[in-house]
């Protein structure tokens, strides 16, 4: 097999808010570099990438699809020029909906490069500036792209304009679009500064080059300007050559400088198009060889060596061990479980053995696959910059590292957000109890934000996710994938507790039940973090040995077990912190339950005592509502104790802006239909969580514990 030329690798992901146009943007590339000869629409749930029959259903993206592609570059009216090259794009396309939000937080841990859609109407919306923030905390540079230039409303400048203040970015246009709405025919390029039209007949395929329209010299002019500025920004070398003189900087130089702008993350590249319309897909394929990077672009992955604790580094190259990332697990009616993984340095044959560094075992790999949607192509061995998918593992999670036997690292792995709503489920039959436990484990498997919980005394089963949505998709493939039929119940907000103030308590716990007694003595403080962050922060400042050292660690574990439940309705504890300072042991009858038993019990009784208080989620809720619904809009978010945030004006549209008890939303999205009359629409977000009025924390408590 000829070693592959890692230099024309691009692993990109496709991000965007929900109906910008992302997967038919993917479709429009699965055509156009020949994977497919039909054009898979969304709308009439034909699309390639969205294979889920939930997805096709609903016309959106639940799963992020993996495709390989190929893309010949650079060319001229659809003809190849001299030295072009062929591209190999391995495309990851996520879902714009919050509730999938792991969907793309796993995928751009892996990704070497991004476009970020922004639809030309509705510029940046709130599920834009999550993805773009996950983007900058794994560091992936991007380009934009401004979808649906066709549509009524459409304001190019307008998005980029958006783009800079809300995300905080630093966008440059290389394209102006000619005409919008129905009369957007073509761009011109402002790095070569000429115009080009697109041929109707051939989908977009050709096109002709045209003087720049009389109505938009003095626009380009002035963008042409502000690019070559930010490229010579950018580059001292071209920044002399700008104050000779600024025509004098070639095209090869712009792009040369445009890319090493976009690695380094120091600006995004704007294109412009109609996906829709086939028309700008190939000078977005153009730019994403041109200016995102190949894995050799990119610093080498770092990981932790378990045995020394020190940082090494894995290089994009067969010569390096192996070592990847498994950031998703399908498990796929005909081959089983599939681990999708990321390949970041060595190679890897089918039927060859890795190590998991997180069950520290050996799985042998008996089938690498390279995904083209939810399609296999088997294939025999995999390189650094890879990204394929395995069968034959039987122990894996998302955000495991795999690794060569002899040379062991530990990568990253990946953060996931906790729930925030819960739904409790039984089976309906005795028969489907047993499936359901196999089935949610498999659920769990391929999705970490995806949690279950059985209530010690109900015995109810509580499936935990980010949204309505995303647990309405699990319940819905219980019953398909998995022949499960299941009753549901009402929705549950996942509410926390948290304490306010410092408290001292002591606990002595005795128990004497002839032979050998149990005796722990503690004497602790227990209050609210100083550093604001989760979990617990045990301090040991016990003195002279008043409880012997080897009881520390069960008296820790205690404390840390008792946060699962807090004082006022048994939901978990967000954090707190414990000092312990003093107490006493008895030679015969203390041991270490005896100890975790005291602190557990001293929790329940200090905790009552430390002014605890109720947490809720609060949803930051964006909608987008024609004037006239504006007053019956926000008259009804004031009803859900909202509290507004502000009020923009978009493409004649108002904008309303709140944060929003998650427990009073929902069924939101159907009550604004019917205020509106289908005319507004909404998008709902996790923000943080607050403290419950004093008035209704009652009411919760009591039906909480009436549920109990």
């Amino acid at each position: 097999m000829a070693k592959k030329n890692l230099k024309n690798l691009r692993n990109i992901g496709i991000m965007a808010h929900i109906d910008a146009g992302k997967t038919t943007t993917s479709e429009r590339i699965l055509y156009y570099t020949g994977l497919t000869h039909k054009i898979g629409e969304v709308h009439d749930g034909g699309a390639v990438m969205d294979w889920m029959e939930q997805e096709q259903e609903r016309g959106i993206t639940i799963t992020s699809a993996a495709t390989t592609t190929y893309w010949k570059y650079p060319t001229e009216q659809g003809k190849l020029l001299p030295g072009s090259k062929e591209y190999n794009i391995n495309i990851i396309d996520t879902p714009g909906h919050v509730d999938f939000t792991v969907e793309v937080e796993r995928s751009l841990r892996v990704l070497d490069g991004a476009v970020a859609l922004f639809c030309a109407v509705s510029g940046v919306e709130p599920q834009s500036e999550t993805v773009w923030r996950q983007a900058d905390k794994y560091k992936v540079p991007r380009i934009c792209f401004v979808n649906k230039m066709d549509r009524a409303g459409a304001d190019f400048f307008g998005v980029v304009a958006d783009i800079k203040e809300k995300l905080k970015a630093n966008p440059v246009p290389l394209q102006v679009p000619i005409g919008s709405e129905d009369t957007f025919v073509g761009v011109v390029d402002l790095i070569t500064n000429k115009a080009i039209i697109w041929n109707e007949e051939d989908k977009g395929m050709t096109y002709e080059t045209v003087p720049i329209p009389e109505e938009l010299v003095e626009t380009v002019d002035e963008w042409r300007q502000k690019l070559v500025e930010s490229v010579a920004d950018y580059d001292d070398e071209l920044l002399e050559k700008f104050f000779e003189d600024p025509d004098s900087i070639t095209k090869e130089e712009m792009m040369a400088a445009i890319r090493k702008a976009v690695i380094d993350m120091s600006f995004s590249p704007v294109l412009v198009g109609s996906a829709f319309k086939n028309k700008g897909v190939q000078s977005l394929l153009d730019a994403i060889c041109e200016y995102l990077p190949s894995p050799l672009d990119l610093p080498p992955v770092a990981g932790i060596n378990p045995y020394t604790e020190k940082e090494e580094v894995r290089h994009a190259s067969t010569d390096d061990p192996f070592s990847a990332l498994a950031f998703k697990i399908a498990t796929d009616p005909f081959v089983g479980r599939l681990a999708f993984f990321r390949v970041y340095s060595g190679k890897l044959e089918a039927g060859s053995y890795v190590l998991n560094m997180r069950t520290e075992k050996k799985e042998r790999i008996s089938r690498l696959m390279q995904m083209h949607s939810n399609k296999q192509n088997p294939i025999n061995q995999v390189e650094a910059g890879d990204i394929a998918a395995g069968v034959g593992f039987k122990n894996i999670k998302t955000g495991d590292t795999l690794v060569d036997e002899k040379s062991k690292v530990v990568l990253e792995s990946m953060t996931f957000p906790e729930p925030v709503i819960g739904y409790a489920i039984e089976a309906k039959t005795q028969a489907d109890v047993d499936k359901l436990g196999i089935a949610i484990s498999k659920l769990i498997e391929e999705d970490p934000t995806l949690r279950v919980q059985t209530d010690e005394e109900t015995g109810q089963t509580v499936l935990r996710g980010m949204g309505e949505l995303h647990l309405e998709i699990i319940i819905d493939r219980l019953k398909r994938e998995f022949n499960v039929e299941i009753n549901q119940g009402a929705p549950q907000v996942a509410y926390k507790e948290s304490i306010s103030t410092l408290v001292e308590h002591k606990e002595v716990y005795k128990k004497q039940t002839g032979g050998r007694g149990k005796f722990a003595d503690i004497v602790f403080e227990l209050g609210p973090r100083e550093d604001g962050k989760d979990g617990l922060e045990f301090v040991n400042n016990i003195v002279g040995g008043v409880i012997p050292k080897e009881f520390i660690p069960a008296i820790e574990k205690g404390f840390q077990s008792a946060m699962k439940n807090g004082p006022l309705a048994g939901f978990p504890l967000e954090s707190m912190k414990v000092r312990l300072f003093h107490g006493s042991f008895h030679d015969v009858d203390s041991d270490s339950l005896s100890f975790e038993l005291a602190a557990r019990l001293g929790f329940k009784e200090a905790a009552k005592k430390a002014t605890p208080q109720l947490l809720e989620p609060i949803m930051s809720v964006e909608v987008v509502t024609p004037d006239e619904y504006t007053g019956p809009v926000t008259g009804d978010l004031n009803k859900r104790r909202g509290i507004m945030k502000g009020m923009d004006t978009k493409a004649g549209a108002q904008v309303i802006k709140s944060d929003v008890p998650l427990a009073e939303l929902f069924g939101y999205v159907t009550d604004l239909r019917t205020i509106s009359s289908g005319r507004a629409s909404a998008s709902l977000t996790f923000s943080h969580y607050d403290p419950v009025p004093t008035s209704l924390q009652e009411e919760i408590i009591k039906k909480t514990k009436g549920e109990g």
